[in-house]
């Protein structure tokens, strides 16, 4: 993972990350910086080593969650595939070649559900990441009565993991949420589309998604 730290400790990729991590801030968003890039990149690469890819695979996994937010920098629309073309530019001074930043630049561009795809096993696993990541510590807004439902189904979350049976071959998100702030089906309302897309991305891996909160199979 030495190519991997060396993006990591990069001053002008450090850079993007808190300014793209900015302009959401300024639109309302939640926390895209490097708790939530580090939870993804840790999450992604977790889920292929487990499921027995190789560790130059693994490598580029974690470049690609880590960078995948990159392009919020530019807009939050279309992120995912400005994103990409950022990565694109940035990767060439790292010793990577180019089929591995293509694979990288894959998975970024096809992350995002409005666009996703699951072009690749890293893009299944980027997805999966990424989208597990709710927690309440990534709501910026302290004030609870002026809480939108995005902020609240965050807030309400205490807990969240993402574990992979490899006997069961199933891959688990398990939520902890306080249904005194809001109940569970906002979270279905919000969350639909990117649950549904997850089942995709756990199918391509060869595993089936499973969704529980609360101690409650709902999924």
């Amino acid at each position: 993972m030495k190519r991997f730290e060396r993006i990591k400790n990069d001053s002008a990729i450090k850079t993007y990350i808190v300014k793209a991590d900015e302009s959401l801030g300024a639109l309302g968003f939640t926390e895209h910086s490097f708790a939530h890039v580090n939870r993804v990149s840790m999450m992604a690469v977790n889920l292929l080593e487990k499921l027995g890819y190789d560790s130059a695979t693994c490598e580029l996994c974690a470049i690609a969650s880590y960078l995948h937010d990159i392009g919020n920098i530019v807009n939050r629309s279309e992120h995912a595939q400005s994103g990409a073309i950022m990565a694109f530019s940035l990767l060439g001074r790292f010793q990577l070649d180019p089929e591995e930043i293509a694979v990288i630049v894959q998975a970024i561009g096809n992350h995002d559900e409005s666009k996703a795809n699951c072009v690749s096993p890293i893009a299944a696993a980027l997805i999966l990441s990424d989208k597990s990541d709710v927690r309440r510590s990534r709501v910026r807004n302290l004030d609870i009565d002026a809480f939108d439902i995005h902020d609240r189904v965050n807030y309400s979350v205490e807990s969240s993991t993402l574990k992979l049976n490899e006997l069961e071959k199933t891959v688990t998100l398990s939520l902890q949420i306080d249904t005194s702030i809001t109940p569970i089906m906002d979270y279905f309302e919000i969350f639909l589309e990117r649950m549904q897309l997850c089942r995709k991305a756990a199918e391509y891996l060869g595993l089936r998604f499973s969704l529980r909160i609360n101690h409650q199979q709902l999924l």
